[in-house]
């Protein structure tokens, strides 16, 4: 059934929005309008005080829309607009302590800007397609932001071609805007701090390789090593095999892998890359249990500079959470509400924070003492 609305436009009427005595389902918009004998969009414009609304027509609505007792809501005027004011986030149902701390800050940009914010966890990769047809079919969300989730090509194409903007943050997409850290640049710094202090058996322990970030900071800490001279040794890194959660980045994960590295003995690491903040308090538990003493005998740094590491005395490379998510959410809106002309690819640079686990400061100590 079609309705003709008071200023020309056809506008379709749901089948099953009969008005019957004694139902119990809530008056819509489509109800005040099947009563008025107007579209929703005429609805819509009375309700919102719109000039291109006849006074007559205006005054019949306002007055069938109070018979009907109907409320406008946010979400009945964001339908009739086609907006709903909302951006739906996918993450990993269990999120890394980056990511959260990204989700916070992505949170709090989007209330600045009156939008809501509807999570969507992802349990397991395998159902990822199954999400996707999820956030189509329900369409509560004006775009997606993919939160260390990677997306194929193929969902990607299916958001996109169905109006749906896509911003990858804490990842890289050929396709899409993606707001992330350069992992590759950041993992060289962070093994280049360890060089300059004169270490030449520098250890690495890192997540899954099927993590792009993982492989991204192993290239850097390998390319740190190549251009110093230093020896590469495999024998000396450590990745997570066991393709659990949060991509190897556990505390268990670097707690086991530091066993390992211990259990070289002479031929040990003098210093170590934690690839993550988690992993590098997994290898200070085990460094602490086996006596072996942080920095004195084992120098460390991490990647992230999530909030306890501060309180562990840990230097690491701090990612710019604030500004990526202000960025993220930034150009989703901006393609939500005009296409930008170029893509957005920004690969952000982290910082290196120096505290006590690395020994530089016992380190200009020495070089003090024997100048």
């Amino acid at each position: 059934m079609n309705k003709v609305d008071g200023d020309g436009t056809c506008l379709p009427f749901p089948a099953d929005r009969n008005i019957r005595a004694g139902a119990a389902l809530a008056v819509t918009i489509y109800d005040v309008a099947l009563k008025a004998g107007v579209g929703i969009g005429t609805v819509s414009r009375a309700i919102n005080n719109h000039p291109n609304v006849h006074p007559e027509t205006k005054a019949r609505i306002l007055r069938i829309a109070q018979e009907l007792n109907y409320l406008p809501h946010a979400l009945a005027q964001s339908l009739a607009r086609k907006k709903t004011q909302s951006v739906g986030c996918i993450v990993p149902f269990l999120t890394s302590y980056f990511t959260s701390e990204l989700l916070k800050h992505i949170q709090r940009a989007l209330t600045e800007l009156n939008y809501d914010l509807i999570l969507f966890s992802l349990d397991c990769m395998e159902r990822l397609s199954k999400m996707v047809d999820r956030v189509l079919s329900e369409r509560r969300v004006d775009g997606i932001l993919s939160i260390s989730v990677g997306l194929t090509q193929k969902h990607i194409d299916r958001l996109v071609h169905q109006g749906l903007p896509v911003v990858m943050v804490d990842g890289l997409s050929q396709k899409v805007d993606y707001v992330s850290v350069d992992n590759l640049r950041g993992a060289q710094q962070a093994t280049e701090h360890l060089i300059r202090l004169g270490h030449h058996r520098i250890g690495l322990i890192n997540g899954s390789l099927q993590s792009s970030p993982a492989r991204l900071r192993q290239q850097g800490f390998v390319k740190a090593l190549n251009e110093s001279g230093r020896p590469v040794d495999p024998t000396l890194w450590v990745a997570d095999k066991s393709n659990r959660r949060e991509n190897g980045f556990t505390e268990e994960t670097g707690y086991a892998a530091m066993l390992r590295l211990l259990n070289l003995g002479k031929n040990r690491p003098t210093a170590l890359f934690a690839a993550d903040d988690v992993l590098a308090l997994g290898a200070m538990h085990a460094a602490q249990e086996k006596g072996v003493r942080i920095p004195d005998d084992l120098a460390m740094v991490g990647f992230d500079d999530i909030e306890f590491a501060k309180f562990l005395g840990l230097t690491t490379m701090r990612q710019p959470a604030v500004e990526m998510a202000n960025r993220a959410v930034k150009h989703l809106v901006d393609r939500m509400q005009v296409t930008p002309s170029a893509r957005i690819a920004l690969e952000l640079m982290p910082e290196l924070i120096v505290r006590e686990s690395c020994g530089c400061r016992r380190h200009f100590c020495l070089a003090e003492q024997l100048s």
